[in-house]
């Protein structure tokens, strides 16, 4: 079965993660995503580690782990953007390609002739993504951006950790550089349906996505808690603000999260615990109130999680039918047998460590299959070979090596 994306072109003029999230998605999808790098550094991911990708021998490889995490499925060549003949060399690759995506500082490609009003008169059909911090307009546009800056500036934070006048109380990031991942989901995103869109007009599209606004998006429920309720949201630890109970539970032997996510199942919870008055009482009888009342219920149930272990808890949920997990490290995250089902963890081919592992893509279709044929390349390992498709010979391929364009 053919990916979905197979005829669709990308020039990637990305680094670090937001844009190279993008990508990857694209490249998973089929799209053939062309990653340039600065010759002889590259990406700037690729020296991010300890730990670095291992060769057969077992010696660290030139790339890190962000790297390796973040730029499967492309074909990788260097190119000097700076010099006149790079920038040549982008807009001779753009007459040929769908979608240019990049996550430059505002106005550094329009300086260098290689913005979207310039290449899409090169070609009128291309489809071009800026990724930046805080977008193309506005007065913060031109300052750089990292995730953690925006997960404190776009709210995250203040409703992430445990509450201050508790033990490890104040705001927490989150353990994933989450808004850098979901900037690069909305940008897959906003590129495919400007791909869609072409197909109905036959002209391309420009996208600007910012990390700030992707953060303010995902503030989500907390943020019409405010809007609707007029009161600033708080940090919660783990307990959920309009869901109760969600949270963690200390047992016997370790933590569980137990999720009633509706009245029924805190019905079945109550019968579970032993404590089917519970869901009678007035304080409790519905989800709202036990918002309210959430003070008051906590105790009780914790004093009862604490009497046995996870396991006979977990079990009793379970056939309860009330949603509840162990809180898993990442490699017991690897072990689960839903997990391992899913075909979540890949080992691909790779020229250098003859395999490495790769954590897939969740999408899953009826009728297409995801690319998962090309490991995350080696800096410029397709440099030739894009090159010769673009119609250079040898020669000249030699001589822009030798000044360092490429």
């Amino acid at each position: 079965m053919q990916p979905l994306l197979s005829n669709i072109k990308v020039l990637d003029l990305s680094r670090v993660l937001a844009g190279p999230w993008a990508s990857q998605i694209l490249a998973d999808l089929g799209a053939d995503v062309i990653k340039v790098e600065r010759p002889g550094r590259g990406d700037d991911t690729r020296s991010w580690g300890p730990p670095f990708l291992k060769d057969a021998s077992g010696d660290d490889t030139a790339d890190g782990a962000y790297f390796v995490a973040t730029n499967r499925g492309k074909r990788s060549i260097t190119l000097d953007l700076q010099t006149p003949e790079g920038q040549d060399l982008v807009k001779a690759l753009c007459a040929d390609v769908d979608v240019v995506l990049e996550n430059y500082k505002v106005g550094t490609l329009a300086r260098l002739g290689l913005d979207y009003e310039a290449l899409s008169r090169i070609n009128p059909r291309l489809v071009y993504c800026s990724v930046t911090g805080f977008g193309q307009t506005g007065p913060r546009a031109a300052e750089p951006a990292y995730d953690f800056l925006i997960q404190a500036m776009g709210g995250l934070m203040s409703v992430t950790g445990e509450r201050d006048d508790k033990p490890g109380g104040g705001p927490q990031k989150v353990g994933v550089p989450i808004v850098d991942l979901s900037t690069g989901v909305y940008a897959a995103l906003g590129i495919v349906a400007a791909l869609l869109r072409r197909t109905q007009t036959g002209r391309g599209e420009y996208v600007d996505v910012a990390m700030l606004d992707v953060q303010v998006g995902l503030l989500a429920n907390q943020a019409m808690n405010f809007l609707l309720g007029k009161r600033v949201p708080r940090r919660t630890g783990t307990a959920h603000p309009n869901i109760q109970p969600q949270r963690t539970f200390h047992c016997a032997d370790g933590d569980i999260v137990v999720v009633a996510g509706n009245d029924a199942q805190f019905v079945a919870l109550c019968g579970v615990i032993g404590q089917p008055a519970l869901a009678s009482d007035e304080r409790y009888a519905t989800n709202g109130q036990r918002v309210r009342n959430q003070e008051s219920l906590d105790p009780i149930l914790d004093a009862i999680f604490a009497q046995r272990p996870r396991a006979d808890w977990l079990d009793s949920l379970k056939k309860a039918g009330v949603p509840a997990g162990s809180i898993n490290s990442v490699p017991e995250v690897f072990d689960d047998p839903q997990v391992v089902h899913r075909g979540m963890l890949r080992h691909l081919p790779h020229p250098v460590a003859g395999t490495v592992p790769q954590v897939m893509n969740p999408l899953r279709f009826g009728g297409a299959e995801l690319r998962v044929d090309r490991a995350p390349p080696l800096l410029g390992e397709h440099t030739d070979e894009v090159l010769h498709e673009l119609g250079l010979d040898a020669a000249r391929i030699q001589a822009l090596r030798a000044r360092k364009v490429i």
